[in-house]
């Protein structure tokens, strides 16, 4: 243990440096680097020795990164759709009587659906803005967003809309 304590050490830096020139995401990087040491620990019998310690690590480190990007691009894309039937808040919100109605829908949704939709559609901030703001990845925003419009829309439907 006290050898792998010295690999961490060693090498902690150079693989976050790595990780995060991939992912231009501090939080992300970190993640990802302490996740590759977890992989490393675990693995260490599968190092030969046929190349340096640095790149084993790296290369850890570049497919979980990998593995981490696809996971959250493919939740992101899965549940965005607008279906058909919907109603379209936002242009609703065009017409002053019916954004009023918006407003007081909203006003009955519990959090964090309100407040991620309001920062999104008054705020205007972006979904990775968003999940900064609520220490979550840029996928639970959208995620999130998407839920609390569902969640409008059922209310709007309820009052008659």
């Amino acid at each position: 243990m006290t050898d792998f304590l010295r690999i961490y050490e060693q090498y902690f830096r150079e693989v976050y440096a790595f990780v995060l020139s991939l992912s231009r995401d501090e939080k992300l990087a970190e993640e990802i680097t302490q996740e590759t040491f977890f992989k490393a620990l675990k693995g260490m019998d599968g190092f030969k020795g046929q190349c340096k310690m640095s790149v084993w690590l790296c290369q850890i480190a570049k497919n979980t990164y990998f593995t981490h990007h696809s996971r959250e691009k493919r939740h992101a894309t899965e549940e965005l759709q607008d279906l058909p039937g919907d109603i379209v808040i936002e242009k609703l919100m065009e017409q002053k009587e019916e954004a009023f109605r918006v407003h007081k829908a909203l006003h009955r949704l519990a959090d964090p659906y309100k407040e991620v939709f309001t920062l999104r559609i008054f705020g205007e901030l972006s979904f990775r803005e968003i999940s900064e703001l609520f220490g979550k990845t840029e996928s639970w925003g959208r995620v999130t967003y998407y839920r609390a419009k569902q969640k409008l829309q059922d209310v709007l439907k309820e009052d008659g809309r």
